[in-house]
């Protein structure tokens, strides 16, 4: 049996998500990001491949929170939205930041 490293399962996990979660011109998709120094969102118009807002922060609650504000504005103009949580589990600050966002009236 082969061992696989966490980034692998993560991918694997990704994938498995992506299958059903796909973003349109009138209900995009918002997705995250997380490197070792950052935190990414976006939204997203899968159907025409394009990324219509994107936004970046440092890793920590407060500068996530202030982000999601940021984000709210230009994610207000859509009525709903789909959450894609690219593999990562659903706490910390990806929960942090799901839950600022329908704090501030965004419909996921």
């Amino acid at each position: 049996m082969v061992k696989k490293d966490r980034k692998q399962r993560r991918i694997r996990r990704k994938l498995h998500i992506r299958k059903n979660v796909n973003g349109t011109s009138t209900k995009p998709r918002i997705f995250v990001f997380k490197s070792n120094r950052y935190f990414y969102a976006g939204i997203a118009d899968d159907d025409s491949s394009k990324v219509i807002k994107s936004l970046m922060s440092k890793k920590n609650s407060n500068d996530i929170i202030t982000m999601a504000g940021a984000f709210a504005k230009v994610a207000s103009k859509y009525e709903t939205l789909v959450f894609d949580r690219s593999g990562y589990r659903y706490h910390g600050l990806v929960k942090t930041f799901a839950e600022e966002l329908r704090n501030k009236g965004v419909k996921i």
